[in-house]
């Protein structure tokens, strides 16, 4: 079994989550070669929930929020060998008990666009992105 729980990003230890993003492939759409500016990352979110069994990093929900209005869910990783037992949906539900008045915004993995339905999210048809102004 796992146990979620709220952690500060800064205090994270990167390259155990950098591991966790290769693991879940979310590494593949993330700057995991930049550990830096993965760091950087982490200390920026403002509500990092974790998932460990037995002390071993499972899962990993990444947000910035205002904690009244809007959630950003930036960041939804499971290892791949946890996916399908329902983590993620515990790292979902622990972020939205965070921050309970706001609404849960994510830009979904096309991997996993098939997921979020089924967790009970909504699709939106009128969101819109703008690339990073330079590469890192």
């Amino acid at each position: 079994m796992w146990k979620c729980e709220h952690v500060v990003g800064a205090g994270l230890d990167v390259r155990e989550v950098i591991d966790l993003y290769r693991a879940s492939t979310l590494g593949e759409r993330r700057p995991i070669d930049d550990e830096a500016r993965f760091a950087r990352m982490l200390a920026g979110a403002n509500l990092v929930i974790t998932a460990r069994a037995g002390g071993r990093l499972i899962g990993i929900a990444r947000s910035l929020t205002d904690g009244s209005y809007a959630t950003y869910l930036s960041d939804l990783a499971v290892d791949a060998e946890f996916q399908g037992r329902g983590v993620g949906r515990d790292l979902i539900r622990a972020t939205r008990e965070a921050a309970p008045q706001a609404a849960l915004i994510l830009l979904a993995a096309p991997a996993a666009t098939g997921y979020y339905p089924r967790v009970g999210f909504s699709r939106h048809e009128s969101a819109w992105t703008l690339e990073a102004l330079e590469e890192a």
